[in-house]
């Protein structure tokens, strides 16, 4: 099994780019679409650095399935593109880049591909485990961007398409 890997899920939302944008960018409103904040409401977040963009980091700590691990906003082109470099320190060590990038398709929808990339730990190649791993995580991705379509396309004040 080769030692890196690159993990992408697409979808079409419903909502003009700069409104997707906004919800990635800014960690704070993470919570109410990312996977991992899902796992475990009680767990702990810090934020720092810049309030969003390039330069904001968001650190958790939760129970055994939502881990702990810190991300920081290393890219952001505005309604285009996010990049976060990810540290995860359990339940597994990983160093990862995750990457947004949107393509608007007129006012009103917006592909976005989410990806997650990096090196498979000695380990995880060994065990030949990696394969289940990336499935759940391909799942994950899925889900985060079905609950981001979800948000940006039924917050208040936003007329239905």
């Amino acid at each position: 099994m080769p030692a890196e890997f690159s993990l992408s899920r697409s979808a079409v939302i419903h909502a003009a780019a700069p409104d997707v944008f906004a919800q990635i960018e800014d960690f704070h409103q993470w919570h109410a679409w990312s996977p991992r904040d899902r796992l475990d409401p009680d767990m702990t977040r810090e934020f720092s650095g810049a309030e969003r963009g390039v330069g904001a980091r968001y650190s958790w700590s939760g129970d055994r399935r939502a881990g702990a691990g810190s991300m920081e906003i290393v890219e952001a082109a505005a309604g285009r593109q996010v990049v976060i470099d990810l540290h995860v320190t359990r339940p597994v060590r990983a160093h990862d880049s995750v990457v947004f990038r949107l393509r608007p398709l007129g006012l009103e929808s917006t592909d976005v591909t989410w990806t997650v990339s990096g090196r498979r730990g000695l380990l995880a190649r060994l065990s030949g485990r990696a394969p289940d791993r990336e499935a759940a995580l391909g799942r994950q991705l899925e889900e985060g961007l079905a609950a981001l379509e979800e948000l940006v396309t039924t917050r208040p004040g936003r007329a239905p398409l």
